[in-house]
């Protein structure tokens, strides 16, 4: 397996535009509430805010974008709502994988699948494999999944696979086996509709990630909301455990090895 380098091991690159943008979708029930719509009616326009974000990304050379569609604990919803997100799924599968693929978009869907039906499960398994060797943009769905269940099962393949170093196992033995091993930790955070947590996403891999919250409910998040978010990371310092006095004096260092 890969091993990518880590934030807390080495001090990474810090681009100007994020290579690595993570999104919590919030606010899709309160956006269909505050119109006297049923909550369902939120998730659908919620896939329009999707492909916005999608074309935004791309647009502006993001090479990872990773979404929280459905967590661990949203089983927690009402039947009927869980019921139409499943629906929904298929839905954008079926409709959606075709236009990703046209536009070198490379799909992967993470999280624990076993809760689902078949149906869902081999379409996802068509779409990955369909889109695998596209190379625009990496656009990760993040569902039935949640970070600790994350750590967890990495934890339990590595000691499957690995016995022999149990009680020694490293940082860099664990990274791998995370369901996003094969991708570089997120620039920039962003969650939509005003709350301030993380909710158990990418808990392992949000550890010196820029975090950004918004009001915005997530159907109005649009390409300028995305642009409002990247110029707050532009403006943010990426210390990484050093001080400002150390981050200006590397930058010249920095900028010569680049020319």
């Amino acid at each position: 397996m890969a091993k990518l380098p880590s934030s807390t091991q080495i001090i990474p690159d810090a681009p100007s535009v994020p290579r690595h943008i993570a999104i919590i979708m919030d606010g899709n029930g309160r956006w269909a509430k505050k119109r006297f719509l049923p909550r369902v009616a939120g998730h659908k326009r919620g896939v329009e805010a999707v492909r916005a974000a999608v074309r935004a990304c791309a647009d502006r050379g993001v090479e990872y974008l990773t979404l929280f569609a459905f967590s661990s604990e949203n089983w927690r919803r009402p039947l009927d709502e869980v019921k139409f997100l499943m629906q929904l799924f298929v839905h954008v599968l079926e409709e959606e994988v075709v236009k990703l693929h046209r536009n070198n978009i490379r799909l992967r869907v993470i999280g624990d699948l076993s809760r689902f039906d078949e149906k869902l499960v081999q379409l996802v398994k068509a779409s990955e494999e369909k889109t695998e060797k596209n190379q625009t943009l990496t656009l990760t769905i993040a569902a039935n999944y949640g970070g600790r269940w994350d750590m967890l099962q990495a934890m339990n393949r590595l000691q499957r696979e690995h016995p022999e170093k149990a009680g020694n196992y490293s940082e860099e033995d664990l990274a791998p086996y995370l369901s996003m091993g094969d991708a570089p930790e997120p620039d920039l955070f962003i969650r939509t509709g005003g709350e301030k947590r993380v909710s158990n996403f990418l808990l392992w891999q949000l550890a010196y990630t820029e975090l950004y919250f918004t009001d915005l409910l997530w159907p109005d998040f649009d390409a300028k909301a995305l642009d409002v978010a990247i110029a707050s990371y532009q403006q943010r310092e990426r210390r990484y455990g050093r001080t400002s006095e150390q981050l200006q004096a590397d930058a010249p260092q920095r900028g010569a090895a680049g020319a």
